[in-house]
């Protein structure tokens, strides 16, 4: 079979309209991107109900074809018999397979049978993560060199993430795309209001409540001395099952001052939250270039980082760094008595994001990788020829 328009598949999220993260986020603003220049796009959406009726369904979106995938497993097992029937779809179409990371890399060996071209998104090091277990690492691992060799093509989101994947392929293999971030240059007031906050006399930490995100330190630091009237907010959702979030809830009940709103997902909070905050505080040490990081520099964040070369590499001259919760504290110290400051570092931030994270440069970027694999140049008119196998 042959056409004339160019396809992607876009495999590893858990669909859209983005509602859950990061990459839900980059697929949907990819997928928009890509039907508007022309592609036929379609993104494997996951369904998780209680019995299964329609393995898979399609729907149209913006222009988008949305595969959605029904699963009635929970949990981890969800996640992996999604991802093998998505593969199992997947190579039954047209397209280029674009793969948001190699948790479920096992499968991709399926489109290879299928002779399909395939660039991954390596994501981080997921393996490295302290909460994993020896044998989730040992899956994650295994996952990301197999990962690294099914796939035609990787995307590191990080110069470090780069450096990382050259030890498993050649560097000739691999690109190196970091996340877009939208500029915010303004937001209302209310939804910071309605928390009771107000513009400039808060600290912000938008990310997953886990060890490796610094969440705890990031509390205890805040509550270690008194603070005037700044307060710390801290987005991510808490459960009680789970001791590391009793102890951040523990932390933060010593200190009246620190604000636990949970997950928020309306997007205008969100981008208010950090156009209205003083500084953003990012404690991540594993990963590549961060999402939520990214997206503090376009509002305009000078950022309290913790010290590693991702994050020194994504904000650039618009953060100061700690290394433990004593010198987070005396972070926080500069950052609430120092305009001048808050002022360079947030100049900086807007620098930054501009120069090494729009978002047109992104999907572009991703553009040019497609079409790599379809062995053209940008713009010329594709013909894919699709064997056909038993």
């Amino acid at each position: 079979m042959t056409s004339k328009v160019p396809s992607i598949l876009i495999l590893g999220t858990r669909g859209i309209p983005a509602a859950h993260g990061g990459f839900e986020t980059f697929a949907e603003r990819l997928a928009l991107f890509l039907a508007g220049r022309g592609w036929k796009v379609g993104v494997y959406c996951q369904d998780e109900v209680e019995r299964i009726d329609r393995r898979v369904r399609c729907e149209t979106w913006r222009g988008i074809e949305l595969i959605h995938v029904q699963v009635a497993s929970k949990g981890p097992r969800a996640t992996l018999e999604f991802d093998w029937q998505c593969a199992r779809d997947a190579a039954r179409r047209q397209g280029v397979c674009l793969v948001l990371g190699y948790n479920g890399a096992l499968f991709l060996t399926w489109l290879r049978l299928f002779r399909r071209k395939i660039f991954t998104n390596m994501d981080g090091i997921e393996w490295r993560r302290p909460k994993w277990g020896p044998a989730a690492r040992s899956w994650f691992w295994l996952n990301e060199w197999i990962g690294a060799w099914m796939s035609h093509r990787l995307v590191a989101d990080h110069p470090v993430i780069a450096d990382h994947l050259a030890t498993r392929r050649p560097r000739s293999a691999i690109a190196t795309i970091p996340y877009g971030g939208d500029p915010v240059t303004d937001a209302p007031e209310a939804p910071i209001r309605a928390l009771g906050l107000e513009p400039g006399k808060y600290l912000v930490s938008i990310a997953r409540v886990e060890p490796d995100n610094n969440i705890l330190s990031i509390v205890e630091a805040f509550g270690s001395r008194d603070r005037g009237d700044m307060k710390l907010v801290v987005l991510g959702s808490l459960s009680d099952d789970i001791p590391y979030h009793v102890a951040v809830r523990k932390a933060a009940a010593a200190n009246g001052a620190v604000v636990l709103p949970g997950a928020i997902y309306d997007q205008a909070a969100v981008k208010a939250l950090r156009y209205h905050a003083r500084a953003y505080m990012h404690g991540h040490t594993v990963g590549g270039t961060n999402p939520s990081l990214v997206e503090a520099l376009a509002a305009g964040n000078m950022v309290i980082a913790h010290d590693n070369p991702y994050n020194r590499w994504t904000a650039g001259a618009a953060a100061i760094h700690f290394t433990d919760t004593a010198s987070c504290a005396a972070c926080m110290d500069r950052v609430i008595e120092d305009d001048a400051l808050v002022a360079e570092c947030g100049k900086a931030a807007r620098v930054r994001a501009r120069e090494a994270f729009r978002w047109e440069d992104v999907l572009i970027a991703y553009e040019n990788e497609a079409y790599r694999l379809l062995g053209v140049r940008a713009g010329e008119a594709v013909a894919i020829d699709h064997p056909s196998h038993a």
